[in-house]
């Protein structure tokens, strides 16, 4: 084996939608696979890792608000007194928008790495970072533009996370508005200031591990059409990954059809190239043409099925919309959960209770697991959302993958052909021994971090957010 290649065994691999038996997999120096074989006689050679328990591909996390975990668990009170308070996405928004004001770029990176640490505990190995939190506490830039975006930037990489980090358009309060609200000022920005972080994080990329750069608009009520065009065409000529919230709230369907007479998928169909390079957030309320269409131009949909639940946003047409082929990836959104087992099971059940039916995702998807149907469409929709090779053990893709603990309760007895159903779909204890990005070990024992991060990673991580939390709760 060349010195330049690290080969691990592992009984079980998931390849090609399909457990593989007995397979040799080798990563080369960049991290990407460079040998997949399966049926391989297990060696005796000490070269080679031998991985124990089954291994998985790495999920990518398609859409994150990390600054948001730090009001996860802290907002499930009622908004108001009295039983005729409503309380629902936008009372749940202003308290969101209360810690938003108060968290400098020391606390945003401190808050980040905790989370980056919780999400490859959770199996993910990259994450899309939808980043809006641009401004200093007064509103006005930093004296460096970059300063919150490279606090995520070194979240990510002091835990190993890949990062796809967006820096986001955010213009204005909502349709026919001309600016934004005073709890908004840290959002604020324009075309020209979201493309020179771009270009920014983009010059820096190049030095550091697994980070690459995309663009986003919060949403069409957040900015105006020339602007969203503007960075759309930037997006296109230089091949970056583009994302925007849409039609995630029946209020917003409804401003949006009052200001344009269109409801907000159908204005993006009109107005702008939808191509394979889009990624449409939520779309909870989107119309069965609507869905159809979307699909038809390539573009992919990140449903975030904890988050949507926890605002009470509604419950998106998955079946509808896989049925078609559509392509779609998971987000923690929020980060009220950090696990893409339970957003998969979320998503799968939201189908069940709606539809009073079973394995829903496996007859749209024509798998005959529900889970297997669910995994391998998170995969291919994760490679949409950050424009790079990720999310399959794949020659020439980069080698995130997870190690399955076979004792844990879960997994117990459960035949081979039958693991990622039971992961999926059985209690929630089961989680991943080693995590793996490319081909490095980010995660030891489901908890500790590995050789390459160091042991004593997660209880600094620990300490640092019990004291943010305590300086912006206190």
């Amino acid at each position: 084996m060349k010195n330049d290649m690290k080969p691990f065994f592992a009984t079980h691999a998931w390849v090609r939608g399909a457990w593989a038996r007995d397979v040799l997999l080798t990563v080369d120096a960049s991290g990407a696979w460079s040998g997949i074989q399966a049926n391989a006689p297990v060696t005796a050679n000490q070269d080679v890792t031998v991985l124990n328990g089954p291994v998985l591909p790495g999920l990518v996390n398609a859409h994150s608000h990390a600054f948001q975990r730090a009001i996860a668990g802290l907002t499930e009170r009622k908004a108001g007194a009295g039983a005729a308070i409503s309380d629902d996405f936008w009372s749940w928004r202003d308290r969101m928008y209360s810690v938003a004001r108060r968290i400098t770029p020391e606390q945003l990176e401190t808050i980040a790495a905790l989370l980056y640490a919780e999400l490859l505990a959770g199996g993910y190995t990259q994450v899309c970072e939808f980043h809006y939190l641009h401004n200093a506490l007064d509103g006005r830039p930093y004296a460096d533009p970059l300063e919150m975006s490279l606090a995520l930037v070194r979240a990510a990489q002091r835990v190993g996370m890949g990062l796809t980090l967006l820096p986001t358009l955010y213009m204005r309060s909502g349709f026919g508005a001309t600016g934004l609200r005073e709890d908004q000022r840290r959002f604020a920005s324009t075309p020209d200031s979201v493309l020179r972080l771009v270009e920014g994080v983009q010059a820096q990329a190049g030095a550091l591990a697994h980070v690459n750069v995309g663009v986003a608009v919060h949403s069409l009520r957040a900015a105006d059409a020339a602007a969203i065009k503007e960075v759309a065409a930037f997006a296109a000529n230089n091949g970056l990954p583009i994302h925007i919230h849409v039609a995630e709230q029946t209020q917003e369907v409804q401003d949006c059809l009052n200001h344009t007479g269109q409801r907000p998928i159908e204005w993006l169909l009109e107005h702008l190239p939808l191509n394979a390079h889009w990624n449409l957030v939520h779309a909870t309320h989107a119309t069965p043409v609507e869905l159809q269409t979307v699909g038809a131009s390539g573009a992919a949909i990140v449903i975030c099925p904890s988050t949507e639940a926890n605002l009470g946003d509604g419950v998106f047409d998955f079946s509808g919309y896989s049925g078609i082929g559509g392509r779609w990836s998971i987000g923690s959104d929020s980060n009220v959960n950090r696990s893409w087992i339970e957003e998969l099971r979320l998503l799968e059940y939201s189908q069940r209770l709606t539809q009073r039916r079973r394995n829903v995702a496996a007859q749209a998807g024509g798998f005959d697991s529900s889970a297997a149907a669910l995994f391998e469409a998170a995969l291919a929709g994760g490679q949409s959302a950050t424009a790079r090779p990720l999310g399959a053990i794949e020659l020439g893709h980069r080698a995130d993958f997870l190690v399955l603990n076979e004792q844990s309760s879960v997994l117990l007895g459960v035949p081979a052909e039958h693991v990622l159903d039971a992961l999926v779909f059985s209690s929630p204890g089961a989680r991943f021994k080693e995590v793996f990005v490319a081909g490095q070990q980010r995660v030891d024992g489901g908890r500790g971090w590995g050789r390459e991060s160091g042991p004593a990673l997660w209880p600094e991580l620990v300490q640092e957010f019990v004291r943010t939390m305590k300086t912006l709760w206190t």
